[in-house]
């Protein structure tokens, strides 16, 4: 059996099946993404999901699903599935014998006689999906009927049976062209032979989508079919469907395919498994390249990208990504955090700028040097600096002793809310905001100094020296030996929480070797996970450690408990910092252990969260970007130290 590979007792078992998932992207924004079954669990699923500019660049389902009817001696079987309230119809999974990912996800169906194999291809930048049907076995004359179920509407929304979809087909070469509403672009359906396209406009209603209900979110959808294509198929004569905003020559379908394939990457390893979910991260449209923050539902982020950047493209010495990355969001960050531009949106995220001097210090780790550094971004540097010293960011202010207040709720990482109340209150002076701004004005210091930038050094050292005052005794706990998560007002939380981490992670800090040493002795007696580190204590009266039930009780687990995989590369920062060469084993061990991540949930990636009690089940997104990106830098941060 190969690296990534389902055989047909695990297939058959939906309660198994139905919660691995696969996620295939152009590299462009599209993407394709179902359970290993291809039935679809969620909203977010489908076969051809692309974001329509004329909808502000979001993402739409066109092409839901495609179902398969294979024809023999007269007699039909239906290799589709869909849940309805009750019951799977048609139940195609009983026919599946194999699932495989290497290098492209491919099934395999077994009935009667007949043995076939379905592979999905997105092409490369190109808003299309190729579906290659190959017949393995068959022993008399069969058919194939293809029954494609269209959405034609937003990733988060449902669509429902209407008077307003156009229904009508349009014949184009091999197939037909269709589009249910304004706005949109056509969906071109097409076969790589010819065939008969059978005109039979329907309505599916009531298909359930098991992850939604659980959550209880609307679940329900209806759906809809043209039609069907129907031609003969033969061994040694492979068919493919082609569905796409664009018309194509059909006859190139096949040469398409295989020079698609061709070009994608192997994943008969964990480390290609890593590499090739890196390389479905980033989206390149134009000039614009970004980081998709996960799959299937989540888009980007600027946060997320400078955390994420080191590790999809510097840890796998991908210098140019990283640079076109980065510039594309350095035209946007500024502007985005204006004050001109404060919606509540900007608001929440008073930590992100100083992220960027973290993902710079990565740069130099690779081997820029600082004075490059300085001359390339010393004007975003300084404006950054400047607008949180006057205030410009309406969240947050300067206080004289050099600390940064946070003015209101729901401004750092931790803002998940019910009803419109924040369910972590974190505000006033707040531990990780405030170990990011003394390491970003260290650092600028350290990168003014390349060029004698006197005038810049002097204002800001003055500064760096307050935060050093003021930082252990606003934050420090002698008795408990940790620092406070937040202090506001008369009160301090000493919940004990991951964000402390940063202070002991970070290039610059304020602690002693010694206060590290007992912060991070504290995080893996409490939060230390084989997934990473919780958001919260077990030992703490708050703390839930199971992602359960619906969109309320999830958010209340979101972090106060679950455990984020992104948070394990920065302590393998801490922790190497401290142990060198002695520490290796340690997060040697527990990077090893991420292997069994690729099989459990997004099939060859590792999923945004994991539930905090054991066994650690995976949660919400399949791939999420920043997992992906720390797993692969840590494997690379253990190698360089492995070599001083």
């Amino acid at each position: 059996m190969g690296y990534l590979k389902f055989d047909k007792a695990q297939l058959v078992n939906t309660e198994y099946s139905l919660k691995k998932e696969f996620i295939r992207t152009n590299r462009a924004g599209s993407f394709a993404s179902s359970t290993i079954i291809n039935c679809n669990t969620r909203k977010y699923h489908g076969l051809l999901i692309c974001p329509i500019d004329t909808f502000g660049g979001q993402n739409h389902i066109l092409l839901s699903s495609l179902h398969e009817t294979i024809t023999q001696h007269g007699a039909s079987f239906n290799l589709g599935i869909h849940k309805y309230p009750g019951d799977y119809n048609p139940k195609g999974h009983k026919y599946v014998q194999e699932y495989e990912v290497d290098p492209n996800p491919a099934i395999t169906y077994r009935v009667g006689g007949v043995v076939l194999k379905k592979e999905l291809l997105l092409v490369e930048k190109e808003q299309r999906i190729l579906v290659k049907y190959t017949l393995l076995e068959a022993h008399s004359p069969t058919k194939i009927r293809l029954q494609p179920f269209l959405a034609f509407r937003d990733i988060h929304a449902l669509t429902k049976a209407n008077m307003d979809a156009n229904t009508r087909a349009e014949e184009i070469p091999n197939g037909i062209k269709v589009r249910l509403y304004e706005g949109f672009p056509y969906l071109h359906m097409q076969t790589s032979r010819s065939s008969e396209f059978v005109h039979a406009p329907d309505w599916y209603y009531n298909i359930e989508y098991k992850e939604e209900k659980i959550r209880g979110y609307e679940c329900h959808e209806d759906l809809f079919v043209p039609g069907y294509f129907e031609l003969d198929i033969k061994k040694g004569s492979p068919i493919i469907f082609s569905a796409g905003a664009k018309a194509v020559t059909p006859n190139i379908l096949n040469r398409q395919f295989n020079h698609e394939l061709k070009n994608r990457i192997n994943r008969n390893s964990f480390e290609s498994c890593l590499v090739n979910a890196a390389e479905q991260a980033i989206s390149r449209k134009g000039k614009s390249v970004r980081i998709i923050n996960g799959f299937p539902f989540l888009s980007h982020s600027e946060r997320n990208t400078y955390l994420a950047l080191p590790g999809l493209s510097l840890a796998r010495n991908d210098e140019k990504s990283f640079l076109e990355i980065l510039n594309t969001s350095l035209k946007t960050i500024l502007n985005r955090f204006s004050p001109e531009k404060a919606l509540n949106k900007n608001r929440t995220s008073v930590d992100v700028p100083l992220w960027l001097f973290w993902t710079l210090q990565k740069y130099e780790e690779y081997g820029a040097d600082k004075k490059t550094i300085w001359t390339r971004y010393k004007k975003s540097i300084k404006e950054i600096l400047m607008r949180y010293k006057s205030g410009s960011f309406l969240s947050i202010e300067l206080h004289d002793n050099g600390l940064l207040w946070t003015k209101e709720q729901g401004v750092t990482w931790m803002k998940v809310r019910n009803n419109g109340t924040y369910l972590q209150q974190r505000m006033g002076y707040v531990v990780e905001v405030n170990a990011l701004w003394y390491n970003a004005v260290s650092y600028a210091i350290e990168l003014a100094k390349t060029t004698g930038d006197k005038v810049f050094i002097k204002e800001w050292h003055t500064i760096k020296l307050k935060v050093e005052e003021s930082f252990n005794e606003i934050f420090w706990n002698n008795e408990q030996e940790v620092l406070a998560d937040y202090v506001t007002g008369d009160y301090t939380s000493f919940s004990i929480r991951p964000n402390m981490l940063f202070a002991v992670s970070l290039p610059y800090s304020c602690l002693s070797q010694e206060q590290k040493k007992l912060i991070l002795d504290k995080i893996g007696q409490d939060l230390l996970t084989p997934r990473g580190l919780r958001t919260l204590s077990p030992d703490n009266k708050d703390y839930l450690g199971v992602i359960e039930g619906n969109e309320y009780n999830r958010n209340k687990a979101f972090h106060n408990g679950s455990v984020f995989p992104w948070l394990f590369g920065h302590y393998a920062d801490a922790y190497l910092s401290l142990h060198h060469k002695t520490g290796i084993a340690h997060i040697k061990k527990l990077l090893d252990g991420f292997e069994e991540c690729v099989n459990e949930h997004g099939i060859g990636s590792i999923s945004q969260i994991y539930d905090g009690n054991p066994p650690h089940r995976p949660n919400e997104a399949t791939s999420y970007a920043l997992s992906v990106a720390e797993i692969i830098r840590v494997g690379k941060l253990i190698k360089d130290h492995s070599k001083n």
